[in-house]
């Protein structure tokens, strides 16, 4: 009996809303009825031909109106509008987010209105028939049905929350991958730019070598030359050269001398550096060597978090549909116990009289 209830009744139009209702005393303040935009849904009852407006908040019913030929929605603002229902004494007011929404819902109002009016024309006690033949209600609470998709949604939500989980872990992964790649790169650059001063630097000292070795053999031919002059003048005696020109020339050849020992130790120095260059060569072939293992680690996490974006992608799509199914099955649920609570109220009346 109860699937076949379900059944009969079937959403046609939904929205999204604030819903107000306005305040019994001054019949002018507007009292909202939700925290939030909920759904507001037209149902349409086949068996009983029978349009009504429902709108569940949490676990009680903000709007369930038998939609009659008398009511008129008006719109008063942009996207606010209203609607007077005499069964329960009360105005309802919704505001949409946008003004497209207050039109589609306007003109699925007028639509509902003018099959409402249609269906008392054909049959005036045919809702009355219908609740006599729905006596016969169902013995078992329906909430019993809402565990199923509730454990449902939350086996959704902890999957949904250990991919998350895994997607996080992952991009952790990947950010200290590149964070290392990024120090490696820094690393090689320096290298770099220590090679290219080195390299430079080592062109200028070659350049200065040679330019050094020619001066040295110039200076050692004029040494020679020198000490030559200075035997020939001791060999001749009374011929040479004073004292003074002695001590000239002694003192040139010390120079050239000292001259000498500094080139010396600048070839050396260069040497040295040299053998630095081929030592930071070394390292910077190391770093090359570490910057492509980290980039092709990169690579493999990059295709891990690729696949599991997917994965996650795909399971987010399923809960979604899942969800939209679950709510959509709980709105129903809550509509149908909130009809047998009517029916329960309908059936103590008829029992009274």
């Amino acid at each position: 009996m109860f699937p076949h209830h379900r059944e009969r009744e079937q959403p046609i139009f939904s929205a999204r809303a604030h819903v107000f209702q306005i305040d019994p005393t001054t019949k002018r303040n507007w009292i909202p009825a939700s925290k939030h935009a909920v759904t507001v849904s037209f149902f349409y009852d086949a068996n009983r031909n029978v349009y009504r407006i429902i709108s569940v908040g949490g676990t009680k019913a903000i709007i369930n109106c038998t939609v009659t030929p008398s009511m008129t929605f008006t719109k008063t603002s942009q996207k606010f509008g209203q609607w007077a229902d005499s069964r329960a004494n009360t105005v309802y007011g919704l505001g949409f987010a946008t003004e497209q929404q207050l039109h589609q819902f306007l003109d699925k109002f007028k639509e509902v209105k003018d099959a409402a009016r249609l269906a008392r024309e054909k049959s005036q006690d045919k809702e009355l028939a219908n609740t006599a033949l729905t006596i016969a209600a169902p013995q078992s609470p329906p909430v019993m049905c809402v565990n199923g998709p509730e454990d449902k949604l939350f086996r959704s939500q902890s999957a949904d929350i250990t991919l998350s989980s895994e997607k996080e872990r992952i991009k952790k992964m990947l950010s200290e991958g590149s964070i290392c790649e990024m120090n490696l790169e820094a690393e090689l650059f320096t290298l770099q730019d220590s090679n290219s001063k080195l390299v430079a630097a080592l062109h200028e000292a070659n350049a200065n070598v040679e330019q050094w070795k020619k001066q040295l053999v110039a200076y050692q031919e004029e040494t020679e030359r020198l000490r030559d002059q200075v035997s020939e003048l001791e060999t001749h005696g009374g011929h040479g050269p004073s004292d003074l020109l002695k001590d000239e020339l002694t003192q040139s050849l010390e120079e050239l001398e000292a001259l000498l020992k500094a080139k010396d130790e600048e070839i050396h120095i260069l040497q040295s550096k040299k053998a630095d260059y081929h030592e930071m060569e070394h390292d910077r072939n190391e770093a090359m060597h570490r910057l492509r293992e980290m980039e092709m680690r990169n690579s493999d996490l990059e295709r891990r978090i690729q696949n599991t974006e997917q994965n996650l992608g795909n399971s987010l799509e399923d809960r979604d549909r899942m969800d939209t199914e679950i709510q959509r099955a709980i709105e129903i649920l809550d509509i149908k116990i909130f009809d047998l609570n009517d029916l329960r109220q309908s059936l103590v009346k008829l029992i009274d009289k």
